[in-house]
């Protein structure tokens, strides 16, 4: 439990795993972009505000260094400085600082409704794209969810979209136009000194490349702290779980020096880090400030010698600024891209998956293929696919006529629930066939059959909205007499009302507010208002109390009535009435008949059970 809990603190320490940017994954991208194409027109309009914004940025520190450079005219007069790219502006100071207003006021715009545009057409496609995956998911075969955890599907709909999301809103727009600023600046800086340009070309890649390197190792170090960090409030969280056996065992301060064991590492590594933190910063000060040193002694000596202005060099200083932040942007956005194309694989992973052959508006055109009541299991043999190795179902062979009760009883692992998934073609048997009134199931539409059968579980789960949405579950369209003619059939209606709200009720977080009787009460309506002509109780009323399960029992019959219902069970007692008794061991057939009968057979499993249950219920009752 503690290593469980520690992964799972680090598993939130982690960023999203990234994946490597080439041709293959460029192509992966390229399929969730076709969600932008039907808001293309924006989506190209505010591309258009983005390269606008952008290219505009470049009048900014031009203009400031044509103002510098009016500034300095008179200090400059009668030496000799060569035309210069600052010389395509006016020479009017007062002509300068409005032009500069106006190109600001302009790249405002243009801001605006890049960001509105771009933002409008990813929500709206991020949309599209949570609508299909989420589609996908709920069509997906059982064996899909049997292979994964729901915390790892909830995240790809959640973390792996949002990291999508912000790659398109933000980091997508983000990366072009640091592209544009460092070519254009880059132009820019070389029109107005190619020696300066070369010199500081010569520096800045070193720094920037050390400066990643350095930033990954920190990172590195960082994430460890966070591990020791999740180690130790996995302390805290088991020894406040289990305080009553702290106390009880007297290990106060046990639990206190395994915590502070715990924290004095956090406390190292931070330390480490700190160390290595501060050496970096003290690094990029020198070198950054080192670096632009460098320029300002570099251009003062151009001027001096007269080859380039000072509004020239003041020009370059602020160009050389916008070239350096677009340069280290770069490692942190293409770090961001790698994680929106690794989200974008898992995503398209599900989108790939073979759902099931399932029709989301047959349910509202009604059964095409109507279902009397009769089953068959004809040599069944099945395994499933998670685990291949090991046989569930082995030749299994029963029918149950429409109207009888067919019970399948045996220990547990014997195959009983699995049965249940069969019959709603959750799995497809390996060999043999499941018939529906002599025809074989596959000759059904998914639809048709799970339209048509019902099933009431052991562990009932209730959806988290009023016990009205609930019991309509099983039929959308049901009027209000209708739901509460199928909860007072399933015994449910009187404590219904006994609620203030009464069907407006919440039930809570998967019915937490209900008892379990109550849930299986509620679980019961639904399936009367589905009225199917199959029904499969599986151990529906294994874990109530005395008074519950007779309150629950009572609206089983009710809702065994005219049907036919397969009942999965572990207490003989609530079979005894049944026309068929199944009895399976290891995935076999090994009794077949009605209570009288196999309580006949002296070395029988069924009378075996029946006798130890029996034994069970005395000892408990001594």
């Amino acid at each position: 439990m503690a290593r469980a809990r520690l992964n799972s603190g680090n598993a939130q320490a982690e960023e999203l795993p990234k994946a490597k940017i080439n041709k293959d994954s460029i192509k992966q991208v390229m399929r969730l972009l076709s969600y932008l194409k039907p808001y293309r027109k924006k989506f190209f309009l505010g591309l258009l505000c983005l390269i606008f914004s952008s290219t505009s940025s470049f009048l900014f520190p031009l203009l400031m260094g044509r103002l510098i450079g009016i500034g300095a005219q008179a200090e400059q007069e009668g030496r000799m400085v060569p035309n210069e790219i600052l010389d395509i502006f006016p020479t009017e100071i007062n002509t300068v600082a409005l032009t500069l207003l106006c190109v600001l006021f302009i790249q405002a715009i243009f801001s605006y409704f890049r960001i509105n545009w771009f933002v409008e057409v990813a929500e709206k496609g991020l949309a599209d794209i949570r609508r299909d995956t989420y589609h996908k998911l709920i069509t997906l075969p059982m064996n899909f969810f049997s292979q994964r955890r729901v915390g790892e599907l909830n995240s790809r709909l959640s973390a792996d979209l949002s990291q999508i999301q912000d790659a398109i809103t933000t980091t997508l727009a983000e990366m072009i136009r640091q592209i544009i600023i460092f070519t254009g600046g880059i132009t820019f800086l070389i029109l107005v000194s190619g020696k300066l340009t070369f010199m500081l070309l010569a520096v800045l890649p070193i720094l920037v490349l050390v400066a990643v390197t350095f930033g990954k190792f920190i990172r590195k170090i960082s994430r460890q702290a966070q591990d020791k960090l999740a180690e130790s409030n996995t302390v805290v969280e088991e020894t406040l779980q289990g305080i009553s056996n702290v106390k009880a065992f007297v290990n106060e301060s046990y639990e206190v020096e395994r915590y502070n064991k715990s924290i004095r590492e956090v406390v190292k590594i931070a330390l480490r880090g700190a160390k290595f933190r501060g050496i970096f910063a003290s690094f990029i000060v020198f070198c950054l400030f080192g670096v632009i040193v460098s320029v300002v002694w570099y251009g003062s000596y151009l001027v001096q010698i007269g080859e380039i202005s000072i509004a020239s060099m003041f020009t370059f200083i602020l160009l050389s600024t916008f070239v350096g932040a677009a340069m280290g942007s770069f490692p942190e956005l293409y770090a961001t891209m790698q994680k929106a194309v690794g989200a974008s694989e898992r995503v398209l992973e599900i989108l790939a998956e073979e759902n099931e052959p399932i029709a989301m508006d047959e349910k509202k055109n009604g059964i095409k293929k109507i279902i009397r009541g009769n089953l068959e299991f004809k040599n069944v043999v099945f395994s499933y696919p998670s685990r291949k190795e090991i046989t569930v179902l082995n030749g299994v062979s029963f029918d149950a006529k429409m109207g009888e009760k067919v019970a399948i009883i045996g220990p547990s692992g014997a195959g009983k629930s699995t049965i249940a998934g069969l019959i709603l073609r959750f799995y497809e048997p390996e060999s043999g066939s499941i018939l529906f009134d002599g025809t074989s199931s596959n000759d059904f539409s998914l639809t048709d059959i799970r339209n048509q059968v019902a099933i009431v579980p052991q562990d009932v789960l209730l959806f988290g909205g009023t016990i009205r949405e609930n019991i309509a579950y099983g039929r959308l369209t049901a009027s209000e007499e209708e739901i509460q003619i199928a909860a007072k059939r399933a015994n449910a209606h009187e404590f219904i009302l006994s609620f203030p709200e009464g069907y407006d009720t919440l039930v809570g977080e998967r019915g937490v507010k209900l008892s379990g009787g109550q849930r299986q009460r509620i679980a019961i309506a639904r399936a009367l208002l589905k009225d199917p002509a199959l029904l499969i109780l599986d151990e529906a009323t294994s874990s109530l109390d005395s008074e519950s399960e007779r309150l629950v029992q009572e609206a089983l019959e009710e809702l065994m009535k005219n049907r036919t219902s397969v009942i999965i069970a572990h207490r003989l007692s609530t079979i005894r009435e049944a026309d068929r008794i199944i009895v399976l061991d290891k995935g076999k057939v090994v009794e077949s008949g009605n209570h009288i009968e196999l309580m006949k057979n002296e070395n029988g499993l069924y009378r075996y059970l029946s006798q130890l249950q029996l034994e069970n219920q005395e000892t408990e009752l001594n």
